[in-house]
């Protein structure tokens, strides 16, 4: 077994950075729910699967995916996706060229959501984020959280 590798604690300067980034994801994510939750009845997550199924192909994609590009895990989703249907904004169904995945489908009534849900965010996401920024910092939020990704999924 390899020996304990000496800990290498923040600075200053890190543990200021690394307090900022963490406040920041919890509270934006918060801030988020709350707006889309205010306007649009909805939760920032079923926000997200509704746009992404709304950039689809045929606004369809199989539950395991939407998951994925969701950030979520497949009961989560699920669940949310029980919810979405009683609002008619979405439809589960098997998948046929394959009837061991589900497909989720975006209806009307959910591209209708997304779309009347959308420019709302939008100024939330401008008003929170990037107003508070200048250009190159936009940029390098870009470039920093790319790099972070990076080190959580190598493959990303």
């Amino acid at each position: 077994m390899d020996a304990p590798q000496e800990t290498r604690w923040l600075d200053a300067e890190e543990r200021q950075a690394w307090t900022a980034l963490a406040r920041t994801l919890v509270r934006l994510p918060a801030a988020l729910d709350a707006q889309l939750r205010r306007d649009a009845g909805i939760s920032h997550f079923e926000y997200q699967v509704l746009s992404l199924l709304s950039e689809a192909p045929d606004r369809t994609l199989r539950m395991s995916a939407l998951a994925t590009l969701a950030e979520g895990s497949l009961p989560r989703l699920s669940q949310v996706a029980a919810r979405l249907e009683r609002l008619d904004y979405l439809r589960r169904t098997p998948d046929p060229t394959d009837g061991r995945y589900t497909l989720a489908s975006l209806t009307d009534q959910g591209w209708a959501k997304v779309t009347e849900a959308a420019p709302g965010h939008v100024r939330e996401v401008r008003r929170l984020v990037f107003t508070p920024l200048t250009e190159t910092q936009s940029r390098q939020l870009s470039e920093i959280g790319q790099r972070i990704m990076h080190a959580i999924d190598p493959g990303e």
